[in-house]
């Protein structure tokens, strides 16, 4: 995976104008476009999208700050077919306009090419299961909720706080599949979002997909597959996230596994407020 990014950073750099097919590529490379914009989101610490956008502007800027006669013949050679596109996307990297660069000469920011390393350090203790389910049933209530990578989710604190007691014990009673219990569900997100991309939360159980779902509760079906199940322990949330980071710098790239398109699940053995025990689900594959 990791000779698969730099190739796929490398491709970045020979296709400055063109249209990138990634999922072309990732299949040449033996993957799937989801794994792998999953891959670089976790470990570029930024969707693919916006690397690539950092890129081209990047090489943009430096030709209009050294003159470039003609803005349109940029934004063309970078892969843009309007100067209005082309004058969004430039601002939204470099603060300022194309003109403005290339009549002042900047101030630029500039994205260097990445360039992935594996650093086989084993820091993260992981205790991981591979469990095969056949399909898998979420029910509960769901929400719309924005991505946020670090820290407390309030839009999701709040949406669990607005359930009942008695919804939850009836959830707890509903549960008849694993994972068991009450579990923590995010859906609904792309491979590569950026953080506050809009995500579905649902606060619920499993059950079997021949159990009776009440009509108020809402429902995400997951096909039958394999499961990789991460345990942890520690403070809230801090030990989940780095859990999530780490399956992505340190046990994907050392296994032969990878992400195929579904929810991530937690589930929450114990949880004290401020320290939590708990199981992350991540629906995966043979690589």
């Amino acid at each position: 995976m990791i000779g698969t990014l730099n190739a796929l950073v490398d491709l970045v750099e020979r296709s400055a104008g063109e249209e990138l097919d990634i999922a072309a590529f990732a299949h040449g490379q033996g993957t799937t476009e989801y794994h792998l914009r999953r891959m670089f989101s976790a470990l570029a610490g930024m969707p693919l999208s916006e690397y690539v956008r950092r890129r081209r502007m990047t090489l943009a800027g430096a030709e209009l700050a050294a003159g470039a006669p003609n803005v349109l013949d940029v934004a063309v050679r970078h892969g843009y077919g309007s100067i209005e596109a082309f004058g969004r996307a430039f601002r939204a990297v470099h603060g300022i306009s194309a003109t403005d660069a290339r009549r002042d000469g900047g101030p630029l920011r500039t994205q260097p090419t990445l360039r992935f390393r594996l650093s086989v350090e084993g820091s993260t203790q992981m205790d991981v299961t591979i469990t095969a389910l056949p399909e898998l049933v979420l029910v509960g209530h769901a929400a719309q909720v924005p991505l946020i990578h670090e820290g407390v989710n309030p839009r999701i604190q709040e949406h669990i706080a607005a359930i009942a007691p008695e919804e939850h014990a009836r959830l707890k009673a509903l549960s008849d599949a694993e994972p068991g219990g009450i579990l923590a569900v995010t859906a609904d997100v792309a491979p590569d979002a950026p953080e506050g991309t809009t995500l579905t939360y649902l606060h619920g159980v499993a059950v079997q997909s021949g159990t009776p779902v009440p009509d108020d509760l809402d429902v995400i079906r997951v096909d039958a597959g394999s499961w990789a199940v991460f345990s942890a322990k520690g403070p809230f949330p801090e030990t989940l996230q780095n859990l999530w980071a780490a399956t992505a710098t340190e046990w994907f790239p050392s296994n032969p596994w990878r992400l195929r398109p579904g929810p991530s699940i937690v589930r929450y053995l114990e949880f004290t407020g401020t320290h939590a025990s708990c199981e992350l689900w991540l629906a995966v594959e043979a690589a």
